[in-house]
């Protein structure tokens, strides 16, 4: 996934209001701009850290800035957009560079299932179980080389493994992809501390048969792609 405009550079301010942070650009001036992440946002969001911004002049914006990637420390980067994610892993199966989904040759986004839910997508292909695939933003690093999810509570998170667990049941492959859109870390684990709920969730679901994957990304100023496999742990 390539970014559509080069990246400006600029110093975080503040991050507030969920979507919104503060910025000093390059040549002195402060402005705001859009960041795309309801979540805690733990250790991605420090005052004082250098930011990369996507401009824009689309008249129909409120803000002329999207918040797109934060340097930490090490000369790593982690990604701020959690939409980027789904751009991402769809890119990596159209390319076949899921290993265990490499098999399907057709896939569709945003599906309606069961109730209320969307799929993020939905794999098909002849002679293969209909693959039911979502897919999570990661970003929480607290602790070594260890990625986590979530930083904060999130019940629709967990709703969405009941529903991949359904699937499963019903006889299909459901699938949970954890994108680590971070540089600096190498396993995943689930912050049972922030959110227990969905801890035990995906415990449930790992156990009816939902499948728990787990990539790294490859970041740079010119975009995100898709990384190696990471081990998942998950109890």
């Amino acid at each position: 996934m390539t970014f559509d405009r080069p990246l400006i550079r600029a110093t975080l301010l503040r991050r507030y209001k969920r979507f919104l942070a503060d910025v000093t650009l390059e040549d002195g001036r402060e402005v705001t701009a859009h960041c795309a992440n309801p979540g805690a946002m733990i250790g991605v969001a420090e005052p004082g850290a250098t930011v990369w911004l996507e401009p824009n002049d689309d008249p129909k914006r409120k803000l002329n800035y999207s918040w797109k990637l934060i340097e930490l420390p090490g000369g790593h980067l982690a990604g701020i957009d959690t939409a980027v994610p789904n751009r991402v892993v769809a890119e990596a199966l159209a390319a076949r560079q899921v290993p265990q989904l490499a098999a399907y040759p057709d896939f569709r986004p945003e599906v309606k299932y069961r109730e209320k839910s969307r799929v993020d997508f939905l794999l098909s292909g002849p002679g293969l179980p209909d693959c039911y695939l979502e897919v999570k933003n990661v970003h929480l690093r607290r602790d070594g080389d260890w990625a986590e999810f979530p930083d904060s509570v999130t019940a629709r998170g967990a709703k969405h493994l009941v529903d991949l667990s359904a699937m499963a049941g019903a006889g299909h492959r459901a699938v949970m992809l954890y994108i680590v859109q971070r540089t600096d870390c190498a396993r995943l684990r689930l912050a049972a501390d922030l959110d227990p709920t969905y801890a035990a969730a995906a415990s449930a679901a790992k156990r009816a048969g939902v499948e728990m994957l787990c990539h790294a990304t490859h970041i740079d100023r010119e975009g995100v792609r898709i990384g190696p496999a990471l081990p998942v742990h998950i109890d």
